[in-house]
């Protein structure tokens, strides 16, 4: 276990070297100055130099990537000239001293996810902080909606296999899995936000903290959890439904599944027990690949539901050009994919005893 996970990490910081190197040149060649997108009409000579020399942008763009680098290594390494970008600045960077050479100092930090572009100097890290546990929120709503649901109909399909039940959830699951997700959003958010308000009491729009009447409190409203998190599960859910059909018939087809009927369990006990453990592993797969999909992707469902999450975010930084905020999404998003891949080995060597960690 602890050389899998060594290896693991070992892995991950160079798939997140990688990312970080694309995602730094992709964006540092788009057209545009970032320091004129900072001062917007209030730009004169004397203040553009003053952004640039601030946030090293009047440096070349190899220096630039190692400055970027540097920001967001925990150990990382800084200039005592307070002209220089490196200079280690308390409301800048969050770090612990370990030793000093020279003119430099090396620090213990936490990453430094740089500075919005339009959000007067707000970190990163904060619009993050902010954004994602909101998103979190959804895809774990969505994937719960899809796991429950998508087991239980799964299930039901592939004990009535080619009966009018099997057939009519199949079609369900088609559907499913061939609508956009935007266009079930606007069609949800419209038939139940607004056709039917008066019995859903359901809102077109709306997230989880909102102020209440009197704008003076943020509280949380469940509610608006609702239709997104429907609208976000339904494709997982359609994928679940077939997977866990399929891959449960081939174990019905098993010899320790007929061993079990020899001994003269129940159908029941024979699902609990041994089917649907045993079914799980492919599922499991997809799950995964979905949760971590929908943090990256409830773009479209957050924007049309006016959902405050990542997804939201990040079209807003699209819009703006606040290249600061989607590096540092992109970069937090590819994280997350590492992290759900490494847990959901583990979860296969324990749904699978054949499995090893490797």
């Amino acid at each position: 276990m602890i050389n899998y996970l060594l290896n693991k990490i070992f892995y991950a910081l160079l798939t997140l070297f990688g990312v970080v190197t694309v995602i730094f040149f992709l964006f540092n060649v788009l057209p545009g100055d970032p320091a004129q997108m900072m001062l917007g009409q209030n730009e004169d000579s004397a203040q553009l130099a003053l952004v640039k020399q601030k946030y090293g942008f009047d440096k070349p763009i190899s220096t630039q990537y190692f400055y970027y680098l540097n920001d967001l290594s925990p150990i990382s390494f800084h200039s005592k000239t307070e002209t220089e970008y490196t200079y280690l600045r308390d409301g800048k960077y969050t770090a612990v001293p370990l030793f000093s050479l020279g003119n430099s100092t090396t620090v213990l930090k936490f990453p430094y996810l740089r500075e919005s572009f339009t959000k007067q100097g707000k970190k990163v890290s904060q619009v993050l902080a902010e954004t994602l546990p909101n998103t979190f929120v959804l895809a774990v709503s969505a994937i719960c909606i899809a796991l429950l649901i998508g087991l239980t109909l799964g299930v039901v399909s592939a004990l009535y296999k080619d009966t009018w039940l099997d057939k009519l959830i199949q079609i369900v699951s088609t559907i499913g899995m061939s609508v956009p997700s935007f266009f079930s959003a606007i069609l949800f958010a419209w038939l139940f936000g607004y056709v039917l308000h008066a019995f859903t009491n359901l809102e077109m729009t709306g997230s989880l903290y909102e102020l209440d009447d009197y704008g003076e409190a943020m509280h949380i409203q469940w509610k608006n959890l609702i239709l997104p998190a429907i609208v976000l599960g339904i494709r997982p859910l359609a994928v679940v439904i077939q997977l866990m059909r399929n891959s449960l018939l081939e174990v019905f087809n098993q010899d320790f599944i007929r061993t079990a009927r020899a001994k003269g369990l129940t159908e029941f006990q024979i699902i609990r027990k041994h089917a649907v453990k045993n079914a799980l592993n492919p599922v499991v797969t997809a799950i995964s690949g979905w949760f971590a999909s929908m943090l990256a992707g409830a773009v479209f469902v957050e924007y049309i539901f006016g959902w405050n999450g990542l997804g939201k975010e990040i079209v807003n930084a699209l819009n703006t050009l606040d290249l600061p905020v989607i590096m540092g999404s992109v970069l937090i998003i590819a994280l997350l994919f590492i992290i759900i891949n490494i847990f959901v080995d583990i979860i296969y060597a324990w749904l699978d005893p054949k499995v090893t960690l490797e």
